[in-house]
């Protein structure tokens, strides 16, 4: 029986034709997504479900869809699926994410544009019979400098137009390398640096703990006077109010914005000002880039369904069920291993170095690859996956070695990350117990045993006394319960490190009262998904 995939959502003839083409049985119902109980009623019918974002893919949706195998979303976003509980189910969810990078370039430097010209309220003016010529003095863009946050897919195509638009682009981005700058044709910068110097702005990072409010109030005063940014991203990069403020002191000289802190955005502290130009998150609405995530999302599950390859999969590794069974424990580990040295690691990272010992040498090693690069990347792009974290890896200018070897220490196979920066090099191993948990046994070249969790604070020091008493102090005179509490030391009164795996996230006070001792050369907390 051929496999049924149901279309809740508008994509274009052309992706439900890639489906009948293959063979594969499709009812397109493009309203169906928006009726809840209508979409749990029939989902059970089918073996593939291709949306787009109007559809929500919630946990009752998931628990009625009995034989569905394989969600497409067509575009980037997959907020309107509960992944955990497709994860749970044994659903594999795979995006699009390289479907409207160009789109959405473009619209920056179309919005980039927009501003530094006034031409919506010119067009409003001049369609309102008036004739204010004098009223609307613009800038060129010819000899400015536009600061880039973010320098990745998107970021760097809007460098490569910036270019051909002839103004001088710098880029502040911490996973740029000195090399992949210079191939772009761009000026690596630190972030004061940008403020300091950019005519414009245009942000293209995604919204993290680390990226939100980047344009803080602070951050805003420490701009050039004049400056125009355009955000085309996300919302909640910039401090809409502190940016309102300094486009009525006239600090600021405009704002190009596609996304807020609050969407739909009804009311913001944007609008209605001079030279604030505000679009409805358009950045991937052009009729091309809408036809080619619909393709892609068709071929991709097609593929899935046929053939059982898989792309640009969120929550499952592309390997055969044979290997899932017994590499399931290390690509976690492969994952944790990562994801330790991305939190650790804030400057370029120009190479990953992978060994691979024993037992797991004999494994699929480019998936185990793509666990340790997705785990490395995620810290600077959350919606970075496994199929996704190479290609991201190799735009950066990273470069990937990986070693084999037969069993060399009392484990019988471990796996050890090292990152090499301009700076350092920092490594971390990790082994699988019989018990199938993931284990840290080696930073630093220091001796461990640390269990995984999904919360942990990691400490470096001089080996003196009174470590233990103050870290068990601290967490408990504030609350953070301690599960798992383990030290290692490279030699007596030489450094030492303590990986303290706690209940809950450690509380920025208390990390703060840690440093305030003076007695801890770092203090990090760290967080891995150990679903």
């Amino acid at each position: 029986m051929a496999p049924k995939v149901l279309i809740s959502d508008k994509l274009s003839e052309a992706a439900v034709q890639i489906f009948k083409d293959r063979g594969i049985d499709v009812d397109f119902q493009p309203d169906v997504g928006k009726d809840k109980e209508q979409l749990a009623a029939i989902i059970g019918d089918y073996d593939g479900l291709a949306i787009r974002s109007a559809t929500k893919v919630t946990e009752k949706i998931i628990a009625a869809a009995d034989n569905l195998k394989v969600i497409g979303r067509a575009g980037i976003g997959t907020d309107n699926i509960d992944k955990d509980a497709a994860s749970k189910k044994g659903i594999i969810v795979m995006n699009t994410p390289f479907g409207n990078m160009i789109t959405t370039a473009e619209h920056a430097i179309a919005m980039m544009f927009a501003v530094a010209r006034q031409i919506p309220e010119a067009s409003a003016s001049t369609h309102a019979g008036k004739w204010e010529k004098s009223k609307f003095m613009g800038v060129e863009l010819t000899g400015k400098t536009l600061g880039v946050i973010g320098a990745g897919n998107i970021g760097g195509i809007v460098c490569d137009r910036a270019r051909g638009l002839k103004m001088k682009v710098v880029a502040y981005d911490p996973f740029l390398g000195e090399e992949k700058a210079k191939k772009m044709g761009v000026e690596k910068v630190e972030l004061e640096e940008l403020l300091r110097r950019a005519d414009f702005i245009t942000l293209h990072v995604p919204f993290t703990d680390q990226t939100a409010n980047i344009l803080s109030a602070e951050a805003i005063a420490k701009m050039k006077p004049g400056v125009r940014i355009i955000n085309c991203a996300r919302g909640g990069l910039v401090d809409e109010e502190a940016l309102a403020d300094a486009l009525k002191s006239g600090h600021v000289a405009g704002a190009a914005f596609d996304v807020f802190k609050q969407e739909p955005a009804t009311d913001n502290p944007l609008f209605n000002l001079p030279n604030v130009v505000c679009t409805p998150h358009l950045g991937a609405a052009t009729t091309e880039a809408q036809e080619n995530v619909a393709l892609q999302v068709a071929e991709q599950m097609s593929d899935y369904l046929l053939t059982g390859a898989v792309a640009n999969a969120l929550n499952m590794p592309s390997v055969t069920a044979e290997e899932a069974k017994v590499m399931g424990p290390w690509l976690k580990l492969s994952g944790h291993l990562g994801a330790f040295i991305g939190q650790m690691t804030d400057e370029p990272i120009k190479a990953i170095n992978i060994l691979y010992d024993g037992s797991v040498a004999d494994m699929n090693l480019s998936a185990l690859n793509c666990g340790v690069i997705a785990g490395i990347m995620k810290k600077a792009n959350p919606d970075v996956n496994m199929v996704s974290a190479p290609v991201v890896a190799q735009e950066r200018g990273i470069k990937i070695s990986t070693t084999n070897q037969s069993k060399s220490g009392v484990f019988d196979g471990y796996i050890k990350v090292t990152v090499v920066t301009d700076k350092r090099e920092r490594s971390i191993a990790g082994t699988v117990f019989s018990d199938g948990k993931p284990r840290f046994i080696q930073i630093k070249g220091i001796q461990i045993d640390a269990e995984v969790g999904a919360h942990m604070l990691y400490t470096t020091n001089t080996d003196v006394p009174g470590i233990i008493g103050t870290l068990g102090q601290t967490m408990g005179e504030n609350g953070v319960n301690i599960a798992n509490f383990t030290l290692g030391r490279a030699e007596a009164q030489g450094e030492a490190i303590a990986l303290l795996y706690v209940d809950d996230q450690v509380p920025t006070p208390v990390i703060e009262k840690l440093q305030a001792t003076g007695m801890f050369n770092q203090v990090k907390p760290l967080m891995f998904d150990v679903a």
